[in-house]
Parts: structure tokens; C-alpha cells; sequence
């Protein structure tokens, strides 16, 4: 079964240099290599010894969507990726790693968070475990609490989490504004959160403020205009909650049509708590992902795997909320490209780990752990509508998580423990 459509390899195979030795001829026969704007005057590393390499490139190793290789190498020169192949044949380079016979695998790309926000819900938590159903309405709780925080404690939360994802392995991370609700705290949730990636998500339209709570055609208008005004110079994405008890269809489609008429392109939170017009809506406006995906219908399912919009199934949600899983299965299947991320928020889903995800994908959610690692790597980055991350080839940024495990299967098999034994970022290692 096909996880979903890897993005495409950039980069050519260079012609072999006649001076060079057989052994670094036979390793750029068996490897694509960047071009010299990547590789001029940085020193190159060699990470050998790598029991199994996860490429997601589908042409090397077991010509599986993993492009799983056995006793593999990798070399780095500044930030990006410039060969992968068989350990035995990897060129000669400046410095050298050994992975001691562990798995290296693609550095997280967790394409859905909410990491500027202030406060705490454990009472929530606690209530909804005793028996109380989630709904959209939580969102005012955190909503207050951040109105009231200032920058700097709005800043330590998201460096702080940050870090904490860091440590088990996601090294590209898309976040959202959404808890603010009016221009100013719109705006400066955007500009804290741009400090730190460049996948910004502007989701003025978590839920109807509340001080519009009886004129939500007057926040719609202020969502649009105004507040779109002083988001957009700051944000790469917008997105809106479609959903009952957030906004409808017709709503949804006004936001999102306006944030493209501002050059922000569509994500969707859709079909989380009921059946409703997100995912269709998604796919109608070429979004690149429609999130959640819980509760989908069989034409649903079909204008998903039949469009570029990505499937973001988000397991921490329904973990903390006792709710059914995603039918992942059913998704890949059909032929859609799934992602899966941890939805990280102080209300449904307070997890950042990526691992813990995967766990919970391949446990009840149908996907098997090849689907759930490609999924929370390659799948991630096309939800993001990038080529350059959620792979180990060359012309790939050098984003690498090490495993204290032989094999990706391990973060399935061995739920809960603390794997992530090294973490390089753009070339670095951070961990």
C-alpha cells in the first residue's frame, strides 16, 4: 500500500569526475548529489554505521515508499543532504559520525500546532476524563488567558515547547494565532510565532470572538478586513475552524477566499466533531490540508483522493478528548495522502510528540508503521507543500533524528519511551 505521493527529488545526478578514484565514482553512480551552490567551501560530514535509513525516497534501498536502505551513510555539507547510499560506498569527507548501528530517519514535520497561547485547562481535562464531552467552546478559556499574558510570557511558552518537540525529533513545525481574537492579539500571536518558522498559520477564525458571540456576520467582517489586514505580512497560511459551533460553510469559504486575495493559501479545520462541509470545502479551494478528517463521508474520502488537499489526522485530539479515531485506513486506500502531527494545544491535544502520534496512528487508527513514520515525515512536508524537507536525498535540508533503536518500527513498538538519541537541524546538531 502506498503511504501517499512522495514530493518530487530535486537535484540531477552529476557526471562521474574522470580523476577520482573507482570507490567515489561507484558512490555518485549510486546517489544523487546537489548542485555546487549547496557544497562550495563547507565542510562535509559522513554519518556511516546507520543500521537503517529512512529516505522516503521510493528509487533507493527496498524501492519502498521509505526508501528504506540497510547499512547505510549520509553526508551533510552546510545545511543540506548531498549523498545517501550504502555505507561501503560514501566518499571521502571532512568529518565523520558513527551511528553506532541505530536508525536515522527524517527529522518530524509536525504541519499542525498551537504553540502561542497562555494558561492552563488540567480542570478541563480532569472534567472531560470524568465524562464530559469536548466541544468547540473550550477555545474562550485560552482565549482569555492569552489576551491577558504579555509578549515575553507568550514568547517563553512557544520557546519552551519548542524545545520539548525538539528533543523527540520534529525539526520543521507549522503554527497558528487563533486564541487572541482581536487585531492586536491576532497580529502580535503571528509575529511571535514568525520569530521562530516560517510556516505561520493566521486562524483568526478559531472561534467567533466573544464579545461577537450575537454578531458573528460582524466578526466574519472583522476577520476579513481589519484583522487580515494586520495578520497577513506575517503569516504564510490561513485556515478557519469549520465546524458547528465555530463557522459554516458559507462563512469558511468568505474567510479563506479573502486570505487568498491577500496571498495566504488555505488549511482547514475539518470534520472533527461532526460531519460537516470542511473536507469538501478544502479540496474546493485546493486547501493544502484538511485537518482532523474524523468523521468523513465516501464522497469526502473521494475529493481527497482525488485532489492535492492532504488528509492531517491529528491521534492527540482524540486521545484527549475520548473521541473516535480517524479511519486512516480507510483514507490511504482510497489513494489519499495522509499526514499525521500533534494538533499541540493546551485544550484537546497538549502533546508534542510526534512519536506518541505515530503510536497511536498504528495502534488505532489502521496504519501500519512504515504508513505512520512516512506520514509524520514526507506526509507532513506535503502538507506543507514542500520538497525540501521530510526526506534524506540529496538537495534536501539535513534534518535528521537518530534513534536508540535498529528500526523507524521501534517508535511504534516501544510506545512512550524516549528514542530520539540525536537531532540535526539545517546540518546542526541541536540535540
Amino acid at each position: 500500500m502506498t503511504p501517499g505521493r512522495p514530493p518530487a527529488r530535486p537535484g540531477t545526478a552529476p557526471e562521474p569526475d574522470p580523476t577520482a578514484d573507482q570507490a567515489t565514482k561507484d558512490a555518485m553512480s549510486n546517489a544523487t548529489t546537489v548542485s555546487p551552490a549547496h557544497s562550495a567551501s563547507t565542510a562535509s560530514t559522513l554519518i556511516t554505521n546507520i543500521a537503517s535509513l529512512v529516505t522516503n525516497d521510493p528509487s533507493l534501498g527496498d524501492r519502498s515508499p521509505l526508501g528504506l536502505v540497510q547499512d547505510a551513510a549520509v553526508v551533510i555539507e552546510g545545511d543540506r543532504v548531498v549523498w545517501t547510499g550504502d555505507q561501503s560506498k560514501a566518499p571521502a569527507t571532512d568529518n565523520r559520525v558513527d551511528a553506532g548501528g541505530r536508525a536515522v530517519l527524517p527529522g518530524f514535520v509536525d504541519s499542525h500546532s498551537h504553540l502561542v497561547f497562555a494558561g492552563d485547562r488540567t480542570q478541563e481535562f480532569n472534567a472531560r476524563m470524568s465524562g464530559r464531552p469536548y466541544s468547540a467552546g473550550g477555545i474562550r478559556t485560552t482565549v482569555a488567558a492569552t489576551r491577558a499574558a504579555s509578549d515575553g510570557e507568550l514568547e517563553a511558552n512557544v520557546t519552551r515547547y519548542l524545545a520539548e518537540a525538539l528533543r523527540q525529533g520534529t525539526t520543521t513545525f507549522e503554527t497558528k494565532s487563533g486564541y487572541g481574537l482581536t487585531v492586536e492579539d491576532e497580529a502580535r500571536a503571528l509575529r511571535i510565532a514568525a520569530a521562530h518558522t516560517d510556516e505561520v498559520t493566521y486562524l483568526g477564525a478559531h472561534i467567533v470572538a466573544p464579545e461577537f458571540a450575537e454578531d458573528p456576520a460582524g466578526y466574519v467582517a472583522l476577520v476579513t478586513g481589519e484583522m487580515l489586514d494586520a495578520c497577513a505580512p506575517h503569516a504564510r497560511w490561513i485556515d478557519v475552524f469549520c465546524e458547528k459551533g465555530a463557522f459554516d460553510a458559507d462563512q469558511a469559504r468568505a474567510i479563506l477566499t479573502a486570505g487568498k486575495a491577500k496571498g495566504l493559501h488555505p488549511r482547514v479545520h475539518a470534520n472533527q466533531l461532526s460531519y460537516g462541509p470542511g473536507v469538501q470545502l478544502a479540496v474546493e479551494l485546493d486547501a493544502a490540508s484538511a485537518d482532523h478528517c474524523t468523521h468523513l463521508t465516501d464522497a469526502d474520502v473521494d475529493a481527497l483522493a482525488s485532489g492535492r488537499t492532504v488528509a492531517t489526522l491529528l491521534p492527540g485530539a482524540e486521545f484527549s478528548t475520548r473521541a473516535a479515531w480517524p479511519d486512516a485506513r480507510r483514507l490511504l486506500d482510497a489513494g489519499a495522502t495522509v499526514a499525521l502531527s500533534t494538533d499541540c494545544n493546551p485544550g484537546s491535544s497538549f502533546t508534542s510528540s510526534v512519536p506518541f502520534c505515530i503510536a497511536l496512528a498504528v495502534r488505532d487508527m489502521g496504519m501500519t508503521p512504515d504508513e505512520a513514520v512516512w506520514s509524520a515525515t514526507a506526509g507532513g512536508a506535503a502538507a506543507l507543500r514542500r520538497d525540501d524537507i521530510g526526506r534524506l536525498t540529496p538537495g534536501a535540508y539535513a534534518d535528521l533524528t537518530l534513534l536508540d533503536a535498529p528500526s523507524h518500527v521501534h517508535l511504534a513498538y516501544r510506545p512512550g519511551v524516549p528514542l530520539v538519541g540525536g537531532v540535526w537541524r539545517r546540518g546542526v546538531r541541536v540535540v
